[in-house]
């Protein structure tokens, strides 16, 4: 379970987020939804604890794992070093059965560059599942991948999620996306951001298609 309750967040004198809040119970997937430069990355940022200047509180337990809209991999490790360097605690075995687990199991000597896009990403799943996570956090890990792959990623992201049963907060600016991958979704809007209700969601759809 985790609880969010952003009362405010600020960049200097500028209000970005407010009156966010929300709760994802173990093995959900929460999907927030919002147009580019909303302030979802930076809501992510505040439930990860990796910005604390906000007003308001997050309760969070247990293991964290945050996948980036990059795959923010060591380039001079192999795919196999790459989990092993995050979790030093696991076996070879283990972190070589997580890539065989993602499609990745003739991968494990090769190097970042080595890999496609597609293939990082599926790396990145592995190192964020391999230790086991309480929570996983989403930020765009689809973005970028043309649909084919997207598909492949999103159906494999399911998988995961549902055989580890975690909750899971994935932010995307796609309602397919969030349609296919998570149980229930918010849609960020405004200035400062908030969480928008009853039937915004199709003004949203509306404005992306036109």
């Amino acid at each position: 379970m985790i609880c969010v309750d952003i009362k405010a967040k600020n960049f200097g004198a500028s209000r970005i987020l407010k009156n966010v809040a929300f709760k994802v119970p173990k093995g959900d997937c929460l999907a927030i939804l919002g147009k580019s430069g909303v302030g979802k990355s930076t809501l992510l940022r505040l439930v990860a604890g990796l910005d604390q200047d906000y007003e308001g509180t997050v309760r969070r337990s247990g293991r964290m794992a945050f996948v980036f809209q990059e795959p923010t991999l060591l380039p001079w490790r192999t795919a196999l070093d790459n989990i092993l360097i995050v979790h030093p605690e696991l076996s070879e075995t283990f972190a070589r059965d997580m890539l065989v687990h993602v499609g990745l199991a003739e991968k494990t000597d090769l190097f970042p560059r080595q890999m496609s896009l597609g293939q990082q990403r599926r790396l990145s799943l592995a190192r964020a599942f391999a230790g086991c996570p309480e929570l996983l956090i989403l930020d765009e890990p689809f973005a970028s991948l043309d649909r084919k792959t997207a598909a492949a990623m999103i159906a494999l992201t399911k998988r995961l999620i549902s055989e580890n049963a975690q909750s899971t907060l994935f932010v995307t600016h796609s309602k397919d996306e969030a349609d296919e991958l998570a149980d229930s979704t918010l849609l960020l809007a405004g200035t400062p951001a908030t969480v928008v209700r009853d039937g915004t969601l199709f003004q949203y759809q509306r404005e992306k298609a036109s």
